[in-house]
């Protein structure tokens, strides 16, 4: 097994790369890849209440653009010193293509969304998001359709019903409303089977980068009215919407890439099951927002269905142990 190394990420390569035993290197993944996506869940997961903070304050392209520039100042602190090569005429189709859907679609119709759906609702139809990524991973990636993570994803999917079943909002949800959040629904689907390949040839932080700025320039028209903003918003909503953009857009979304170069699509998506069971935390924590027993009860499947999704299949399981096997008396020969 050939671990691959993402470019510019300083680690061995060639006859050093091949050296590497397959389990020992699946495990570093394993590792790196699940702290990673903790990071990017409970990031993502604060940004709801970020966004529910600042939102009176700001309109959803105004603070959509507020979001990328401070993100984009951010991280192109960190790229731009160990920028070496560009992407170059073909490779930028999938970087324009999920900048625009992802970084500035996404977040527009999302924070739309918001101003007219409750939030258990919105919960609800944004985590149709996984479903759509495993099929579409499985289509284009040629992951396939491991049996664990279509069982994990079901369960996972009706603990998000649970919470929002016990969200305690009973507002009729508007038709548009609707329409806008299964939008950014499916623009974040098909944002995270395009940013996959880019992996491959450019590290997380600066195929991340790359999409916050063209995000970014999609929301320039609504740059005056960010500065208007601004200018008559408090200090507390100012300084939350330097908060959205610094963490859970420039860090969140570099800790997703990170761990998307390294796990499956399919199983990655996933695990942004668990991104409304903590947002109920971090509400009842910040907000005093106590949550129900229903939310409680669909956060714990919404871990129990992630867990799922993690399981290999036994044949894969005694596949990679007979492999083991053979290097170990390979070496010993």
């Amino acid at each position: 097994m050939t671990t691959p190394t993402p470019a510019g990420s300083g680690q061995p390569s060639g006859d050093q790369e091949r050296s590497i035993p397959a389990p020992v290197a699946a495990a570093t993944i394993s590792k790196a890849g699940i702290a990673a996506v903790v990071v990017t869940v409970v990031l993502w997961a604060s940004a709801f209440v970020g966004i529910r903070a600042v939102g009176p304050s700001f309109s959803p392209g105004s603070l959509t653009l507020g979001r990328l520039a401070v993100a984009a100042v951010a991280l192109g602190l960190v790229v731009l010193p160990t920028l070496k090569v560009w992407p170059k005429g073909r490779q930028w189709l999938p970087i324009a293509a999920y900048g625009v859907m992802w970084f500035a679609g996404y977040n527009v119709a999302l924070n739309a969304a918001e101003h007219m759906l409750d939030a258990g609702t919105s919960a609800m139809l944004i985590n149709v998001s996984p479903i759509l990524v495993a099929v579409m991973a499985g289509f284009i990636l040629k992951e396939g359709f491991p049996r664990w993570l279509l069982i994990g994803s079901a369960v996972s999917f009706g603990g998000v019903a649970m919470i929002a079943l016990g969200s305690g909002q009973r507002s009729t949800a508007d038709v548009a409303g609707v329409l806008l959040c299964l939008l950014a629904a499916v623009l974040a689907s098909v944002s995270a089977i395009l940013q996959k390949p880019v992996l491959r040839t450019f590290t997380a932080g600066q195929a991340t980068w790359f999409g916050i700025m063209v995000g970014a320039v999609c929301c320039l028209p609504w740059a005056g009215q960010l500065i208007s903003k601004i200018q008559s918003a408090p200090m507390a909503a100012t300084l939350g919407l330097v908060y959205l953009g610094v963490f859970p857009t420039a860090i969140a979304f570099t800790t997703w890439a990170y761990a998307l170069s390294l796990i499956p699509a399919g199983k990655m998506a996933a695990t942004t099951y668990l991104v409304p069971g903590t947002t109920i935390l971090i509400s009842w924590a910040v907000l005093q927002e106590v949550p129900t027993i229903w939310g409680l009860l669909g956060g714990v499947v919404c871990l129990l269905g992630v867990a799922l999704t993690r399981r290999t299949p036994k044949a894969e399981r005694t596949t990679v142990l007979r492999a083991s096997k053979s290097r170990t008396r390979a070496a010993k020969g």
